[in-house]
């Protein structure tokens, strides 16, 4: 922090980064329990549920215990349950079906919802300020507080009204200091205070890298009559390779509107591929093309997910703070779902505060989670993910699901307990060594590029403000990236952020278009050279996904 600057602050007694389930959940329980406790929640986008995004189909049972009565509320988020759920392996030409009794009930969404996070999240929010929880929208925080002990003491916010070149603009406002006893990071999938955190107290010492996924989304209006509201479908198989992890999703919500995504594990090897390009190409699947034809594409959203699972979960407390959410790694990742383990982290969190409110580390989360209804959902499909990775399809996942049923029948698997192998930005193999990916240019009807998807996201930065991804060394994208990689950003990034473009003498320019950010943070994940570093633009800028 700028010693110079003469900021503002607010103190209470627990601060929360991130009005996303987790973090709401946790300024639920905590005015729920302890009234008097006061409560501040920071949020970067420009409102609860901008920057929350999700499948989604959503187990309830979190929800259900921390709010018993919201079935009965006639504005609650969730209205349509799962009544229909099927799977299927695609060809280029075929959808095979799998029967569901070859699948172990840990995947099953029996009695789950489709559903939109963002309203999930809405919904949230208004109940936190119901019990007088203070909501900070736009406001992003950007650092760390610390007392003379070296315990965290809460954050900074981001300032306001900086140019390009770093100097004052006429709308200059410094950020404040918001101090608490406790400071929570719920910022979802590698978040930059989170990843601070992770760095400064050496929390992934003993648990090692997490892995990544990244995920994109879009909703539809279909005809009348052809949306099945209730009905589910999970595909694996093409359009990705057997070595590359990945599949997609087809959720029937209300009122002719269908969900369509696709997740591409960022483990994957070949520095051609594109998941948005992917994506879109799953779209032309016969199957995909029937069901979409004479639709129209209303919204787009992409985010990074965490799949480490089990065996990548940090120690998820320090001096002063905690980990909640998909900050800390809840994702389970055969049944696509982290909501319901982000709320269940904001109960426990809130839980282990009000019972020892002067705590210097809540222990009893720290030690609990295992044994907590969180540990019992990652527990048995911990060598998913490190199997699907280690042997592809069909034999990674065949194994997979011959361990979730050992799971199941014996409680007790053959292979223990399976480390994952690298962190994704290492799975990259040279472009010499691969098959380049051609994909072909979007039609516009069933599929579309990158900018067009981008302000359907709503996407909005303020103008003039500086480029918040930070590059390490700026000469690796064109010194290394090009040459050995082809420079993997311009695909891998879903919003067309970074591009190889020829300056006026002809020679090659790497050219960042931040204002095109989405906030999905696959750059700083999946980056090679972990040359970019991913920070929060002026607070209430990225997409708005509210109804997503």
């Amino acid at each position: 922090m700028d010693d110079v600057t003469q900021r503002d602050h607010v103190t209470c007694d627990v601060v929360i980064v991130g009005a996303g389930p987790a973090g709401l959940a946790a300024a639920i329980r905590i005015k729920q329990r302890a009234p008097d406790m006061t409560v501040i929640v920071a949020e970067k986008g420009a409102e609860p549920g901008a920057h929350s995004l999700s499948g989604m189909v959503m187990d309830p049972s979190a929800l259900d215990a921390l709010l018993p009565d919201w079935r009965k509320d006639p504005d609650r988020p969730l209205q349509t349950e799962v009544t229909q759920d099927h799977f299927a392996f695609l060809t280029s030409e075929r959808a095979i079906s799998l029967p569901e009794r070859l699948f172990p009930p840990l995947m099953s969404n029996k009695g789950c919802f489709i559903g939109s996070l963002g309203k999930v999240v809405t919904y949230l929010a208004k109940k936190a300020e119901e019990l007088g929880v203070d909501i900070y929208p736009a406001i992003a925080a950007t650092e760390f507080l610390f007392d003379p002990a070296g315990c965290v003491a809460g954050v900074v916010t981001g300032d306001m009204g900086i140019n390009k070149d770093g100097t004052h603009s006429k709308n200059y406002t410094p950020g404040m200091e918001l101090r608490a006893k406790h400071t929570l990071l719920a910022e979802g999938a590698r978040g930059s205070l989170s990843k601070v955190a992770m760095a400064h107290f050496g929390l992934d010492a003993q648990s090692g890298f997490q892995k990544f996924g990244t995920g994109l989304k879009e909703v539809w209006e279909l005809p009348p009559g052809r949306v099945v509201p209730g009905r589910i479908v999970h595909t694996l198989g093409w359009p990705l390779d057997r070595k590359t992890g990945g599949g997609s999703f087809v959720y029937h919500g209300q009122d002719n509107l269908l969900t369509v995504g696709f997740v591409v594990h960022l483990d994957y090897q070949n520095p051609t591929l594109s998941p948005f390009d992917e994506f879109q190409r799953f779209k032309t699947h016969p199957t995909m093309r029937a069901l979409l034809e004479g639709g129209r594409r209303i919204s787009y959203g992409a985010r990074a997910l965490t799949e480490g699972g089990w065996q990548a979960v940090p120690r998820l407390t320090f001096p002063g703070g905690a980990l909640i959410g998909c900050a800390a790694g809840f994702m389970n990742v055969p049944r696509i779902k982290g909501s319901h383990n982000a709320i269940a982290s904001g109960i426990q969190v809130a839980d282990a505060i009000v019972a020892d409110p002067g705590a210097v580390e809540l222990a009893a989360w720290r030690d609990g989670w295992r044994d907590s209804s969180i540990g019992r959902d990652l527990f048995p499909v911990r060598n998913v993910k490190p199997l699907w990775s280690r042997y592809g399809l069909p034999a990674g996942v065949a194994l997979g699901a011959l361990d979730m049923w050992c799971q199941t029948l014996f409680r007790r698997t053959p292979f223990g307990t399976l480390c994952h192998d690298k962190p994704d930005w290492a799975s990259l193999k040279p472009l010499e060594e691969v098959m380049p990916i051609t994909y072909p240019k979007p039609d516009h009807v069933l599929t579309f590029d990158r900018l067009s998807s981008v302000f359907l996201s709503g996407t909005t930065h303020a103008e003039n403000q500086p480029c918040h991804l930070k590059l390490d060394d700026p000469t690796v994208p064109l010194r290394r990236n090009l040459p050995l990689y082809g420079e993997p950003a311009r695909l891998y990034c879903p919003a067309g952020v970074y591009e190889i473009t020829k300056s006026p003498d002809g020679s090659d320019s790497f050219t960042i278009n931040s204002q095109n950010c989405v906030h999905c943070k696959t750059c700083d994940i999946k980056d090679p050279e972990q040359n970019i570093t991913w920070t929060p633009p002026e607070g209430g800028g990225g997409p708005i996904y509210a109804g997503m």
